[in-house]
């Protein structure tokens, strides 16, 4: 298939990109690159590229795709506080209007990156499924929700939109992340010897590998349309539904010689929630997240040994909030992230 493949040059879409290539895919990234140097380790193959913002996006930089797979956004909830008429700007309107634009062109499917992060202040211990009640608790999470909603409505029998709510991401990217869970307390644990949690440690996470989450979207790519078309699939594995705690307790494991401290200064985070995955295990045949907290550890250690990572470049190349600040200082994006 063509794919046009939005965020190609963010941690995700840098995993993503050269597996669809591999699969047989002819794929088109679309990317401001106000991430794109953030790279740990050898530089990601370049594929071709529309340099255009998410909100700048013309029909013809959709024209002629069988799918468009749409991770770009403003990808975390500390970023999506930032501003949140930014979060809205571009997370919501920009994305709905790329899905309008593609039904327009002639594109059939339309593959939308959400989150579980829907699901965020659920509270309780049971797991929820994709027809729990959504309840999003920062605008990173709303957005997504009024994507998915906006989505539906286009939805008709030559444009099948799809909704893959990614548990929380980690595991090693050529453009690293660190500010997410295990990805963050791998990183400190490597560069000061301690697993810092400043929580209370007992909020439930799911979590899943950035490549079972790519793995999702090929599989999402390839099934037939009745199986998929304008459907909700949870990707992660249930394994992988563990306590801040516990996923800090692998960190030191992973880690010789680190030690851990749970603090509490920040309380209880009122984003808990466990996720059942098996909608996408039964719709996708063949499909299954693999990858365990405990081996994302091991590979994101050996990674930031190998590559050298620096206290710097923790902190503030690999940190979406801090990045964004010294680019604004540098001048070269504006106020509203544009190059």
């Amino acid at each position: 298939m063509r794919v046009l493949l939005t965020g190609h040059q963010g941690y995700l879409g840098s995993v993503l990109a050269p597996l669809l290539v591999a699969a047989g895919h002819e794929v088109t990234g679309l990317d401001s690159g106000l991430f794109a140097d953030c790279v740990l380790g050898p530089e990601p193959d370049a594929i071709d590229t529309h340099a255009v913002d998410l909100r700048d996006v013309e029909p013809r930089h959709v024209a002629g795709f069988d799918a468009v797979i749409h991770l770009a956004a403003l990808s975390n909830d500390p970023l999506g506080a930032l501003s949140p008429d930014l979060t809205y700007d571009i997370n919501h309107h920009a994305s709905t209007r790329l899905a309008r634009l593609a039904r327009e062109m002639g594109v059939r499917r339309f593959l939308y990156a959400s989150t579980c992060s829907v699901y965020g202040a659920s509270g309780g211990d049971d797991l929820l499924d994709e027809d729990a009640p959504l309840r999003p608790v920062t605008p990173y999470a709303e957005s997504k929700v009024r994507v998915e909603d906006d989505l539906i409505g286009l939805a008709d029998e030559d444009f099948t939109p799809v909704f893959l709510r990614n548990a929380t991401a980690f595991g090693f990217s050529p453009r690293l992340r660190a500010d997410i869970v295990l990805n963050n307390l791998v990183g400190h644990a490597f560069l000061t010897g301690e697993v810092r949690v400043l929580s209370d440690g007992t909020p439930w996470r799911p979590l899943v590998h950035a490549r079972d989450i790519a793995g999702a979207f090929i599989a999402a790519l390839a099934a037939p349309r009745e199986a998929v078309h304008g459907r909700a699939f949870n990707v992660g594995t249930e394994v992988n539904n563990v306590t801040v705690a516990e996923i800090a307790a692998e960190v030191v494991a992973a880690v010789p010689g680190s030690t851990l401290l749970i603090t509490g200064e920040t309380g209880a985070d009122p984003r808990s929630y466990r996720v059942d995955f098996s909608r996408i295990r039964a719709a996708l045949p063949g499909y299954e997240a693999s990858w365990t907290v405990k081996e994302g550890a091991v590979e994101l250690i050996d990674a930031y040994r190998a590559y050298g990572l620096t206290r710097e470049s923790f902190e503030r190349r690999f940190t979406r909030l801090a990045r964004i600040a010294d680019r604004r200082g540098a001048g070269t994006v504006d106020a509203t992230l544009r190059p």
